[in-house]
């Protein structure tokens, strides 16, 4: 009797056996995941299995995770902190004004920050964080910003100095503009001063401010002629003067003229001659003598515009990363700094100046040692007042500038003036067509001696007013201060 044939496998039954080397087929997708396969998705998309991401991706997502939302958070807190203030202002903005009428003006000083290339960071501050609750207030502004260190002191000096000049009768006042509506006296238009106010934005413009307050209230009116004091200074110190020629009996010759052109008998029309003249200027008038009463500085300095002391810092410096890191991911703190300048300004909230006590004038270095200066920052504005103002900002100044801003300059100084000998060399050879201009020298004229001595002009009245510069805004050195300020300074 023969043996009966096997069952047929089903699905409940034991697999087949399986060749080694290859793999099981995967089971059939049922339900949904069926229907999904036929629309032409992978059925391994189908098949995939939820999992917990790699050590390393959990850590990546985790950390843009924190960082995204850091930053989101951020920028979120700043749109709020300003659109506050905007809409505590923004109905000052609202009020009707008559044709005739000026709105608030208030001037913003800013300036170069000590060891920084960029010359308007400062400003650019004052723009995305003050300008708009100004803007929403309808208060008018107008800016200056110290382009090169030391320029917006001597700018506030000028103006000071010419305004007394005006006032003591010296000199005519400029003609303005007529607007329509009633004439303005200059006491409405000091009234309207008054009323707006000055934002000072950092410590360095700080300094800069109140060096060029002192200055313009203790100088004298005479009209100066900076340039030409600095180039009757340097008339006589020897770099323009003619090397003496022995002569062949061995005695020395006379110094040829260094005056800026040659004898008659020697001019001839070479390429550097045709080159356009420059023309020179009228000289102006000589100014009248200021009478002695009239140029003693006066005993009471009038009320000052009150001020918005704005804290302001700029981290530089590839040790700084860490601090820049934090600001960027805190630009909430500026927006609330800023907001809160802005929105004293507008209700103008004041208050007298807080002066520095006796004990600390008392203590305050007066002149400043080059050799070896103090950059210590005080821990404590004890005895300071006002003075001490953002005064932690000084510690973020880069130590360049605060330890090599002269020592670069003397060796700029020591550059030029080593190359100096030559160019002057090769001017007065080719005017005195002592021999021939080369190629190079036909297509390319070297500079004459009088465009020599214009660049030696320049560049020395750049590094002095660097230098001077330095003087008031290294670190460590105290704020200039006149004890007339204790009554004007609001």
């Amino acid at each position: 009797m023969s043996a009966a044939p096997p069952p047929p496998p089903t699905s409940s039954g034991p697999l087949p056996n399986i060749p080694p080397g290859t793999e099981p087929p995967l089971p059939p997708l049922t339900g949904w995941k069926s229907a999904l396969e036929h629309t032409g998705i992978p059925p391994s998309w189908l098949r995939a299995k939820p999992r917990l991401p790699s050590r390393r991706m959990m850590i990546f997502i985790s950390t843009v995770s924190a960082l995204t939302g850091a930053y989101v958070y951020d920028r979120r807190e700043c749109k709020r902190i300003r659109q506050e203030y905007i809409d505590k202002v923004k109905h000052l903005g609202e009020v009707e004004m008559k044709p005739w009428e000026l709105p608030r003006k208030v001037m913003v000083y800013a300036c170069k920050w000590p060891g920084d290339e960029e010359y308007d960071r400062s400003l650019k501050w004052f723009k995305r964080n003050v300008k708009p609750i100004l803007v929403a207030a309808a208060i008018d502004y107008e800016y200056k910003n110290g382009n090169q260190y030391g320029s917006l002191m001597r700018a506030i000096a000028d103006e000071i100095r010419d305004r007394r000049r005006i006032e003591a009768g010296l000199v005519p006042a400029p003609r303005e503009v007529v607007l329509p509506g009633p004439p303005r006296s200059p006491t409405d238009k000091r009234d309207r001063e008054l009323a707006g106010g000055i934002i000072i934005v950092g410590r360095n413009t700080f300094k800069e401010y109140m060096e060029g307050l002192k200055r313009g209230w203790t100088s004298g009116l005479e009209t100066i002629d900076h340039d030409e004091v600095l180039a009757k200074l340097l008339e006589n110190d020897g770099h323009f003067d003619e090397p003496k020629v022995p002569s062949a009996d061995g005695d020395e010759e006379e110094p040829r003229s260094t005056g800026s052109a040659p004898p008659p008998n020697q001019i001839v029309l070479s390429p550097f001659h045709l080159r356009p003249p420059n023309v020179p200027q009228p000289k102006s008038e000589p100014a009248p003598a200021v009478p002695a009463h009239l140029n003693i500085p006066p005993s009471q300095i009038p009320e000052q515009p009150p001020l918005a002391l704005v804290p302001y810092t700029s981290v530089l410096g590839f040790l700084n990363v860490p601090l820049m890191l934090w600001g960027f991911f805190n630009n909430r703190k500026d927006v609330q700094a800023g907001a809160e300048a802005a929105y004293a300004v507008i209700a103008a909230q004041k208050r007298d100046f807080e002066g520095p006590s006796d004990a600390y004038l008392s203590s305050l270095q007066q002149e400043v040692d080059d050799a070896s200066p103090d950059f210590s920052i005080p821990h404590s504005t004890e005895g300071m007042g006002d003075l001490g103002f953002d005064i932690q900002a000084e510690s973020h100044w880069r130590s360049s500038y605060n330890k090599d801003t002269l020592k670069e300059i003397a060796k700029a100084r020591e550059r030029y003036y080593a190359a100096l000998p030559e160019k002057l060399s090769t001017a007065r050879a080719l005017a005195r067509r002592e021999r021939e201009p080369t190629k190079d020298e036909v297509n390319y004229p070297p500079p004459t001696e009088v465009e020599l001595r214009a660049e030696r002009l320049k560049k020395e009245k750049r590094w002095r007013e660097e230098e001077e510069s330095w003087r008031v805004l290294r670190g460590g050195v105290g704020v200039a201060w006149d004890e007339r300020f204790r009554q004007a300074l609001k």
